[in-house]
């Protein structure tokens, strides 16, 4: 089995190594690392547009082939795709990560590792974006232990069009509850936007705030299970048409 993995954290991040050498000694994969230069959390399914791509060949433990591209997560699966291509070379499934943090709830929306998985799954290839709930993770093991198990129980074999969204707890594996089979729920922040002063006129602002937490609502919501300590499994899909509003549609007759 072929797979591409990708990341948004960068080339040298500590969970992109862990889910290389996973799949590649657990579940016996071929694995082809393709993931930006730097940082880029946050780059959600963007793609660039007005610029040269660089894909630079490295060395990586446990992966077949690896290169650095200088642009975004998005970017990593499309180039990566088209540079295998040019060698023979079919991937069978895409995965991204390890995230450091979690990729839950209306976050999804902002994420490099969704959006990378997502555009695996528009080029066809069952995807999978797998995140420890941490931007300071040092616990990956179940979560690679779910990325193994997730190729073990399925083959991959499900409809493309489904990317399969992990998180995991930043907790040693023994201190995680289990598994939750969730939807995406909310996820917001206590002061989330922060001014922390200025330059000349320009007044300068931070994302920032802690998550908040939710009390009495089910862990079948991702954010739930999280915070409570189990592992959270969501399928998403990249089809993004409201279809219960199409009645609205014909009723409102927009432009008719």
């Amino acid at each position: 089995m072929n797979i591409l993995v990708a990341n948004d954290d960068g080339i040298d991040a500590r969970g992109l190594k862990e889910l290389v050498t996973a799949l590649h000694e657990r579940a016996g994969a071929d694995v082809f690392v393709f993931a930006p230069e730097e940082q880029r959390s946050g780059a959600s399914h963007s793609i660039s547009m007005r610029k040269v791509v660089g894909v630079t060949p490295v060395e990586y433990e446990g992966a077949v082939l690896a290169f650095a591209v200088d642009g975004t997560p998005t970017d990593c699966v499309v180039m990566g795709l088209r540079v295998l291509a040019e060698r023979g070379i079919d991937i069978d499934l895409v995965f991204t990560g390890i995230n450091h943090g979690s990729n839950i709830g209306t976050d999804t929306t902002y994420s490099g590792t969704v959006g990378a998985a997502m555009e695996g799954s528009i080029q066809r290839i069952p995807s999978v974006a797998v995140s420890v709930d941490s931007h300071q993770a040092t616990h990956f093991e179940y979560a690679c232990d779910l990325a193994v198990d997730t190729i073990r129980k399925t083959g991959g074999t499900w409809d493309y069009d489904i990317i399969i969204n992990i998180n995991t707890p930043d907790l040693p594996k023994e201190e995680i509850k289990g598994v939750q089979y969730t939807v995406v729920g909310e996820r917001e922040y206590t002061n989330d936007i922060q001014r922390i002063g200025t330059d000349g006129q320009k007044a300068l602002y931070r994302y920032g705030g802690q998550p908040v937490i939710y009390t009495n609502m089910p862990y079948t919501i991702d954010v739930v299970a999280i915070q409570n300590g189990y592992a959270s499994i969501t399928p998403l899909h990249s089809d993004l048409t409201a279809h219960r509003a199409s009645g609205l549609l014909e009723e409102w007759r927009i432009g008719k």
